[in-house]
């Protein structure tokens, strides 16, 4: 089964997924510094069988897409306009709240800085015009430093 990775760039992190799109499943969800970046995709791309990166084409595209140059495979640039937007509204059908929890504001769940990989997600649905579901319980607030 082949595997893509979808990123949402930025100056300082990028959000990740890896995904199966026949499957329509996340099989892992991230946050990294953007320095960090390149060697992830080099060290996932050696244990996976990746067939595709999509990037978003916003902040810093162009210059994570010269970093992926190693990558053999196709790269997509993508539209990722709203993408932070969505990712707030989407995290919560991913991790519906409870009875408890809903007495407090959902700004407590979320944090902005902790959408990069949601965003990621949402570049990858869009682009594959389907949703996706998680593996298992990811959380997509892990930080890779």
């Amino acid at each position: 089964m082949a595997k893509v990775i979808s990123i949402d760039p930025g100056k300082s992190k990028c959000g990740l997924v890896l995904a199966e799109i026949s499957e329509k499943k996340v099989y892992e969800a991230i946050i990294c510094k953007s320095e960090l970046l390149e060697g992830y995709v080099r060290n996932l791309n050696s244990v996976e069988n990746i067939s595709k990166i999509i990037i978003g084409n916003g902040t810093t595209s162009r210059e994570i897409t010269k970093k992926m140059d190693f990558f053999k495979k196709e790269i997509i640039i993508f539209e990722e306009k709203n993408t932070t937007f969505r990712a707030k509204s989407r995290y919560f059908e991913l991790f519906p709240l409870n009875v408890f929890q809903f007495l407090i504001p959902r700004e407590f769940f979320i944090l902005n800085k902790n959408l990069d990989a949601l965003s990621a997600l949402i570049i990858l649905e869009d682009y594959c015009k389907i949703k996706f579901t998680l593996d298992y319980n990811l959380d997509f607030k892990t930080w890779l430093k």
